[in-house]
């Protein structure tokens, strides 16, 4: 029984969870789970990555206490943020969170040296504020003294593989998402023009290959004994991607959680007028595919719903909150979720009401009418991306698969299949765990290749299907549309 060791950190929670392979069945458990909250400090929002690797270190101890152990272990985590580390081989400061204000306009600063569209030509990577371009380019002019200092910096994953290795690289997957390679190699042209250092930028290493071995001092500190870590597709996209359950070559997903990530598997990159027009990314894949994408802002509205309404004191849930939506008015109205409204930390429910207003809606009155608003406004923004992907791609797809801790929720994967007109097949819902799982024991030879892995995660769980339903859904989907030009 080949046992592999996943760590998957997402923006809200992170969790270490075993897959035992069988040779023809992977049986996942969970051995920790932990919350992965920001810290606010002196204005700044770090991310308390410290924390984070004590909290690996844990699940190291439990795996090996609990479950006789491991043969290798794997990371993955969101992407774009990263850390500086000094010539010593020590961390410089904490890595700052995508959502902090540093990258307010920086965008547009930016596109002063550099066009926008000459860099989405270079990296075929959709534009977000917090792109770890702009993330760049930002702490190299303002904080120059911290670069100087600088030997390397690193993706989060590969921060975290170090801590525990020592040696120091970047996945490819989670460079992908950095607006900063052109290919599989870093675009120093590009950096160049922008002023940043060529130095710093680490060494490139492919999904499957060897980082290195787990360090003495861990393994006398944890009482353990050293096994391999290795690169898996370390954006936890990448992963998720890898375990999207389809026998077919051409397929559409949404990794659903936090984010939502729609897109399809390609094996060339789509870069055009239209696709920089509908903002789509072309990040890296695992066996050299191209996960072509729109990033949606996802369950982070819903959970900062719940948020806010446990810090005024009401006790609800993810499920409660979604038998109130179900119970709620439909199509009373509709939000974009990604309004730039709705990207920061804040009274989530009030920012729903504010924005129906703005647009001449009749705003949510109750907390079902709320979540059903985002719900309603999620699944139409699926239907258009999806509409996007097909005019892009120049195909039909059929069907849409949902993967992550979304496809636990039936509300809104019914709402997609019904708003979308396919049916919607849920699960896996640990999706990222299994990718990194079975990126794992194709690095160790236990499995043969991606389309060998597809087939065991569908013998190993199976997806719920949800047909679509009869309703007026076109016309109300027109009105969707005019409500997020206002």
């Amino acid at each position: 029984m080949r046992k592999a060791l996943a760590f998957d950190l997402g923006a809200s929670s992170g969790r270490a969870i075993l897959g035992s392979f069988d040779g023809e069945h992977i049986v996942l458990t969970e051995i920790h789970r932990f919350p992965n909250d920001p810290v606010n400090v002196s204005g700044t929002l770090y991310w308390d990555i410290l924390r984070l690797f004590f909290e690996i270190k844990e699940g190291i101890k439990k795996a090996h206490r609990d479950h006789d152990s491991f043969d290798s272990i794997g990371i993955d985590t969101w992407g774009v943020d990263f850390a500086l580390i000094d010539g010593g081989g020590k961390l410089l400061e904490n890595p700052v969170h995508y959502r902090d204000s540093r990258t307010d306009n920086i965008m547009e600063e930016v596109f002063e040296i550099v066009k926008k569209e000459e860099i989405y030509s270079r990296c075929g990577i959709q534009f977000l504020p917090f792109n770890t371009i702009f993330q760049l380019y930002y702490v190299n002019k303002y904080r120059d003294k911290l670069v100087s200092l600088t030997e390397k910096f690193l993706f989060i994953p590969d921060l975290l593989s170090y801590f525990l290795t020592g040696e120091k690289s970047a996945e490819y997957t989670i460079a992908s998402t950095s607006s900063l390679l052109k290919g599989n190699e870093w675009d120093f042209e590009l950096a160049k023009k922008l002023g940043l250092p060529k130095e710093i930028f680490p060494e490139i290493v492919m999904p499957g290959e060897l980082l290195g071995y787990i360090k003495d001092d861990i393994c006398d500190e944890l009482n353990i004994k050293s096994v391999p870590v290795y690169a898996v597709a370390s954006h936890d996209t990448a992963s998720a991607v890898m375990s999207v359950p389809s026998m077919d070559d051409d397929f559409v997903y949404i990794s659903s959680g936090t984010w939502s990530l729609f897109g399809t598997e390609l094996d060339s990159p789509i870069v055009n007028e239209k696709s920089l027009e509908y903002n789509f990314t072309n990040e890296g894949g695992f066996g050299g595919k191209v996960r072509f994408l729109k990033n949606i802002m996802g369950l982070w509205i819903v959970q900062e719903i719940r948020r806010q309404y446990h810090n005024e004191g009401v006790n609800v849930t993810f499920g409660s909150l979604e038998r109130e939506a179900m119970e709620a008015k439909p199509h009373k109205c509709y939000i974009d979720v990604d309004d730039e409204t709705f990207a920061k930390p804040g009274n989530m429910p009030q920012k729903v009401v504010e924005y129906c207003k703005k647009t001449g809606q009749e705003a949510p009155g109750t907390r079902g009418e709320v979540i059903r608003c985002v719900y309603e406004s999620l699944a139409f923004k699926y239907r258009k991306t999806f509409e996007e992907i097909m005019d892009l791609t120049n195909k039909k797809y059929d069907k849409i698969h949902i993967v992550g801790g979304g496809a636990r929720d039936g509300l809104l994967c019914q709402m997609t299949a019904d708003f979308c007109g396919v049916p919607v097949y849920a699960g896996p819902v640990e999706a990222t765990a299994l990718g990194n799982i079975t990126c794992q024991l194709i690095a160790s030879g236990d499995i043969k290749d991606i389309k060998e892995a597809r087939r065991i995660i569908l013998n190993s769980s199976r997806p719920y299907a949800f047909m679509p339903k009869q309703g007026n859904f076109d016309k109300e989907y027109e009105r969707y549309l005019e409500v997020i030009k206002k």
